[in-house]
């Protein structure tokens, strides 16, 4: 049995519990404000990066992991006994880390299979869990990294921006769009898709029916494939997270439904409020 490292980022969002107990490496994501980039859940707590956000007179970039760090990572493993890792990151087309993972790896001399979650948040620590299990069993890395990759077809992510002022000032929309959407009381509704790219899939009138675009989507995701587990995503909203699965879980009592904070990555850009849902298809 190969001795496997497991990695993953921030998008992930697990909690400190989880690390702990499964020896997880979480590389850190940065939010760059004006005075500099602050390492997620390193440099600031969710509660002061919320802080910091509201107070900003330049909006906040994000970007990927230090690749210093990454390759720090990577040496201190090789050292460690580990034989390879298993890294599973957030989608490529929301940040480089992935890409930058194997030049790291290379780097540091030190065998690491890169994964794609293609997706962010719930779905990637489904996606560890299912690995570390096979792991468990004696599977081989390379099996394990294909197993992980089924997880990502059948992984669904849709939340509700806020507003649309953060996407407006992460140059997401337009001025006019954000007017308009304030005007009319529009409301997006963005999904993950296949390759891992983030779209708009609905445009509606108020939360509530936004809130009901989603819910449609789990409902066909039940019926068709079934769902055991339903994470309800959030920006610094526990209260309404909270009351959304409420009100879940007396139409679904056969689902489990856990409360989940967003990375503060996506907070810079779909802004405090943002609630949404995640799910992995049973098949």
């Amino acid at each position: 049995m190969a001795k496997i490292a497991w990695i993953t980022d921030t998008a992930a969002f697990l909690s400190q519990e989880f690390i702990n107990e499964n020896n997880i490496h979480v590389l850190p994501l940065n939010v760059v404000f004006e005075e500099g980039a602050l390492r997620e859940t390193v440099d600031m707590t969710h509660k002061e990066f919320y802080n910091r956000l509201r107070n900003a007179k330049v909006h906040p970039k994000t970007s990927q992991p230090n690749f210093g760090e990454q390759v720090a990572l990577y040496e201190k493993l090789k050292k460690s006994g580990y034989d390879c890792a298993i890294a599973v990151h957030t989608s490529s087309k929301q940040s480089g880390t992935v890409t930058s993972a194997p030049i790291a790896a290379e780097q540091a001399g030190f065998k690491t299979y890169a994964i794609d979650a293609k997706i962010g948040s719930f779905p990637m620590q489904k996606m560890l869990e299912k690995g570390m299990e096979l792991e468990e069993q004696g599977a081989a890395p390379e099996k394990i990294v294909e197993e992980i990759k089924k997880i990502r077809l059948r992984s669904e992510l849709s939340f509700i921006p806020a507003s649309l002022e953060n996407l407006h000032k992460s140059g997401r929309v337009s001025g006019t769009a954000m007017f308009l959407s304030n005007l009319l009381n529009i409301k997006l509704v963005i999904s993950y898709i296949d390759d891992g790219t983030c779209v708009v899939t609905k445009k509606v009138r108020a939360d509530k029916r936004a809130k009901k675009e989603i819910e449609h989507l789990l409902e066909r995701a039940v019926t068709e494939s079934g769902v055991a587990q339903v994470a309800v995503i959030h920006c610094n909203n526990e209260t309404g997270a909270d009351a959304w699965k409420a009100e879940l879980q007396k139409d679904y009592p056969a689902i489990e439904f856990i409360v989940t904070q967003l990375s503060a990555a996506v907070g810079v850009h779909a802004g405090e409020g943002t609630l949404g849902l995640s799910w992995v298809r049973l098949k």
